[in-house]
């Protein structure tokens, strides 16, 4: 296992992440696992003695249970605190009172508690808004994450699923007060899905803010258990969750390419998608998340893949986005600055 910085701290995190989506069964979420606890804690000491020391939650999770299942997970399994990063989120529904959820101080301030309650822990290391509240004015959230940051009770900030002119403007937002500012985004990307390229890539770059990638198989697609005109497999994730939305033709043409990489180095096409996002430099680290220890264990094994030059570069031309305007013109402007003048 290696480690990357998240963005521009001096935290080291594991290229790869323990989600928990798949803990615990509480109404909607059952069909993303349903794990219990001792399923849950084979999955985190395994997780830990592969060298992940990164772990990412929520508390809409199986509405808070997940997040009980991790908490009792480390403290069954003896991992040290000192050693480990547990990062969680807010802004989903939790219950149907009128400030149940969003990214107001009064939520805010309610679910750090709460998650600390169920993690049974004295601080959250990373702290995510889960998302964009479009009635909480950022300044509200943001000053209160400030205060918690403060108060000791988490360490750092970050953000997921937000547009590029949010993020920024958050930014701009935290510079302006001497605010606490967020050191992380977290977003769905995969080789079937590069959006995140257009806007946020850049951004991430620019910034230097660490990049979390949620659903690196998009949804289990890039699994390998997908193909072409056969029916998907029996109790797979996306036949009761299509979920994140996909281009399955241009999925499929990836999976073509990726098939025979997989077969060359002797390994599943899950792990030839994972090694290519890891060859991203933008990237800090990949979530990923399991039902069976036998998933963990092959998603772990794409830390010890090392793509070719020439295998990347066919991965990059298959899963390419078409080009959208300001990108193309932009690259095409930036043409009589590529190379130096000469006397």
């Amino acid at each position: 296992m290696k480690y990357r910085l998240l963005g521009n701290t001096g935290l080291y995190v594991s290229e790869l992440c323990l989600g928990t989506m798949t803990f615990g069964a509480k109404g909607f979420w059952e069909v993303m696992g349903g794990l219990q606890q001792t399923e849950v804690d084979l999955l985190v000491r395994e997780s830990f003695d592969q060298g992940i020391n990164f772990f990412d939650t929520a508390n809409v999770y199986s509405f808070g249970e997940s997040e009980t299942l991790l908490g009792q997970a480390i403290k069954n399994t003896g991992l040290p605190r000192n050693e480990i990063v547990v990062a969680t989120k807010s802004t989903g529904i939790m219950d149907e009172s009128p400030n149940g959820r969003g990214q107001s101080r009064f939520h805010i301030f309610n679910e750090v508690d709460a998650s600390l309650k169920r993690l049974q822990l004295d601080y959250i290391d990373l702290y995510q808004l889960h998302g964009f509240d479009p009635l909480t004015p950022f300044e509200e959230s943001l000053s209160a994450l400030n205060d918690l940051v403060k108060s000791g009770k988490i360490r750092y900030i970050g953000l997921c699923n937000m547009a590029a002119w949010q993020i920024m403007k958050a930014l701009g937002f935290s510079r302006h007060y001497h605010w606490n500012e967020f050191v992380s985004v977290q977003a769905y990307y995969s080789i079937a899905g590069r959006d995140l390229e257009r806007e946020v890539f850049p951004l991430v770059q620019d910034q230097k803010l660490g990049l979390m990638v949620w659903s690196p198989l998009a949804g289990g697609f890039l699994s390998g258990k997908y193909r072409r005109d056969q029916a998907p497999p029996v109790g797979s994730r996306r036949t009761d969750f299509d979920f994140p939305p996909l281009n399955k033709d241009k999925a499929f043409v990836c999976i073509d390419v990726m098939e025979p990489i997989a077969k060359t180095h002797g390994v599943s096409i899950a792990q030839v998608a994972l090694s290519w996002i890891l060859s991203k430099q933008q990237i800090s680290s990949i979530i990923i998340g399991a039902k069976r220890i036998e998933q963990l264990k092959d998603n772990l094994a794409a830390t010890r893949l090392t793509l070719s030059e020439t295998e990347l570069n066919a991965l990059d031309e298959v899963s390419t986005l078409s080009q959208e305007y300001p990108g193309w013109m932009l690259a095409f402007q930036g043409q009589y600055r590529a190379t130096l003048p000469v006397k």
